[in-house]
Formats: C-alpha cells, structure tokens, sequence
C-alpha cells in the first residue's frame, strides 16, 4: 500500500500553492488579534465578516516580518491617522504560503492606506449621520455655556504633559480669574480609551451639580491614537450629556467625531485654557461695561438732583411767600363767611322759636278759654261726653276766670 508521510503530504500542499500562487496578489480583510514579538515581527489573522451579522466568513493568519513592518507601520499611521491595530479594514499585497509545520498563512509586503482612510471616513459618515437621525448630534452644543465657567471637570492622563499646560496657563491667567479643577483620570491613547473616557463621564454625571463644563484633553501623541476618538458610544455619550464638553485633543488634522459633538473644540489643551480666560475676560468686561453705566447713571441723577436742589433753594421762598398769602386770603374768606353764615343760621333760628312761641300761646288752654270757653271736669278729668255722666255726678266747670260745682 503507498502512503505519504504528514510532512510529504504537506510539502506536496505547499509546493501545489505556490504553483497556484507564483506571485503577490492584492487581498481586503480585516486585522485580528495583532500582536508584536521581542524581534519586531508583527503576526496577526485577516479575517472577513458577514456584513450584516460580523459573523467570521474567512481567517487566514498573517506575518508582516521585522524589515517590513519598520517601514510600513509609519507609513501607514501617518497616511491614515490610525494606529496599525485589531479591528481596522486594510488592502494589503501578500504571497501565499504554506508551511509544513505552521500551516497556511499570508505574508504581507505592502499596505495601501488609502483603502483603509476610505473606509474610516465611511465608517466616520456613518456615525455622523446616526447621530444625527437620532436627533443628539448638536444636543450639546445646544447647552447655555455658563458666564463664569470656573468649576470645571478634567478629564485626561494625569500625567499627561498637556494637563500641566492646561493647569499652568489657568493658573497663570493675567486677570487673576479662580478656577476649581477636579480630574477624572482616563486613558487617553490606545483601545481603552473609549472604555475610559465614558468611566469618566459618568462619574461626572453623578455629581454634575458641582461643575460648569467638562474639559476633555490630551497632550501630544501619535496622530494614529485619535481613532479612538472617531466612535459612535463616545460621541453619543458626550453629544447627550448634560453640561457643555470642551475637547482639546491636541491635533491640527481634521476634528474627530467627538469634536464635532461637544459643545467647543480647541486644538490644544492651553488652547482650551484660552476659551475659558476669554469666556471670564468677557464676563468681566460686560460687568465693567454694566458698572461703567451705573456709574455714569448715578452721576448724571445726582447732577440732575443738585439742579433741583439749586432751584428750589432759589425758587422756594417766593414759592413759601405765595402759599403764604394765599393761605392768609383764604383764611380771612373763610372767616367771613364763617360769620355771615353764623349770623344768618341765628336769625333762622330766631324766626323758629318765635314761630313756635306764637303757636304755642295759641294753643294754650289759658288763651282759648279767654275767648269764653270753659272745662267740664269729673273727678279732675275732662268731659268730652255727656253719655259718660250719670245722675248725682258731681261736676266742677273751669271759666277763664274761677270755677263752679254742680250735680247732675
């Protein structure tokens, strides 16, 4: 029976690929799992996914060797401002190979950034248009920057060169203006940097009631580091919270998505420092515009209130002497008529008490009973009746002058 040994079998595999593949080609993947040794070799997997359930279709490993890698990894963070790492889309030229013990692989010789800055830029649209059909992408710009933003939140490196910038041109400030910084610790290069900088926010978030703006900065570094900044959880956190965010990521390149989310971008973090003197120097300038008012306000009520002061010294005894004599005018007319009225109310009553005085004489008994009429009395009282007498009363008549008694 004929029979191959495991490494004949695979000499035999390798030797048909080469055949099949005697040159390079051009592959698209997605890097997996990269991974530098001791030597400077870089080793990783391409793997293609599903596009709509990034479930794995295809893995091939990957080699890129020493000599290779020193000269394609700058050239192609700088070429697409992205860090040579896991997860990114490249277009790379490779030979395909396989070897007895370690099996398939491809090994890279060439990389083309501008596939991969093409779909960075495709994946960065994307974010930017669902953030804003999802109605948060200007939220925080939206936000009423304080007038005196001195409370402020820091979130960077704590070692970070740009944060000492940033501490010692606030600190500095000509004007003398207090700021109270907190730091919140992050990462701020490298795949924990989104982790990172959402941890801190949240933090934050807790106790926003303390603070006027959040500050987010980051000194220096590669320009590759700033993807970690082009993602869709941290730009939806920054764009919907709650106090304005300031960034100052410290690049000339194009504003990452989380610029274009927060409420301010700075290039830098003394940049950032800067925004916040000026948004004091302006508070304090509209003060000094509100005071210089004031001042010229009051100043110009005084002067008025001294000229009235001055006429009225000069006007009031002329004034006085007026009222005065006016005061006397209506006081003699009141008197006079105080007098003709009570003169002419004497006489009134004067002519009243007569009146009654006359119709009280002719009413009185004396004065009728001068005129010859008399009174008929039964036990003192009148007789208005003779229905009211019986025989044997005993009468008593009253004339004008004496009386009589009688019996009926």
């Amino acid at each position: 029976m004929d029979f191959l040994t495991l490494s004949q079998l695979n000499d035999l595999i390798g030797e048909e690929i080469r055949n099949a593949f005697p040159d390079t080609c051009w592959v698209m993947a997605e890097t997996s799992d990269v991974r530098l040794n001791k030597n400077g070799h870089c080793y990783l997997e391409f793997v293609e996914k599903e596009e709509n359930t990034d479930r794995i279709s295809a893995k091939a490993r990957g080699y890129i060797w020493a000599n290779t890698f020193q000269m394609l990894r700058p050239y192609f963070e700088m070429k697409t401002g992205q860090a040579f790492v896991s997860g990114i889309k490249v277009l790379v030229k490779v030979s395909v190979d396989f070897h007895s013990v370690y099996g398939y692989g491809l090994t890279v010789y060439d990389i083309d950034p501008t596939y991969t800055l093409g779909d960075l830029l495709h994946r960065r649209e994307e974010i930017l248009n669902r953030l804003k059909k999802e109605g948060v992408f200007t939220l925080n710009k939206e936000l009423e920057l304080p007038l005196l933003p001195q409370r402020i939140a820091v979130i960077t490196s704590p070692t970070a060169a740009g944060y000492e910038d940033f501490l010692d041109h606030l600190q500095k400030n000509t004007q003398g203006f207090a700021f109270y910084l907190q730091l919140f610790p992050a990462v701020m290069q490298g795949e924990q940097t989104e982790k990172s900088i959402i941890s801190a926010l949240d933090a934050i978030f807790s106790q926003q009631e303390n603070f006027d703006v959040v500050v987010i900065i980051r000194g220096g570094g590669a320009s590759s580091d700033l993807a970690s900044f082009d993602t869709y959880p941290l730009a939806a956190n920054c764009a919907q919270f709650p106090l304005p965010v300031i960034t100052g990521i410290g690049h000339e390149r194009d504003d990452t998505v989380l610029d274009l989310v927060a409420h301010h971008r700075a290039k830098t973090p003394t940049a950032v420092a800067d925004f916040l003197i000026s948004r004091m120097e302006e508070a304090a300038g509209k003060l000094f515009e509100c005071q210089s008012i004031i001042i010229l306000s009051s100043q110009n009520k005084i002067n008025s209130a001294q000229e009235k002061i001055q006429q009225l010294t000069h006007f009031l005894p002329v004034y006085a002497q007026n009222r005065l004599e006016k005061q006397q005018s209506a006081i003699q007319h009141i008197q006079t008529d105080l007098v003709k009225s009570a003169d002419y109310f004497l006489k009134s009553e004067e002519a009243k008490l007569n009146e009654k005085q006359s119709f009280f004489k002719l009413s009185s008994p004396e004065y009728i009973l001068s005129k010859g009429y008399s009174i008929t009395l039964k036990n003192g009282k009148a007789v208005k009746s003779a229905k009211t007498l019986a025989e044997g009363d005993v009468l008593e008549t009253v004339f004008f002058e004496g009386k009589i008694k009688s019996t009926v």
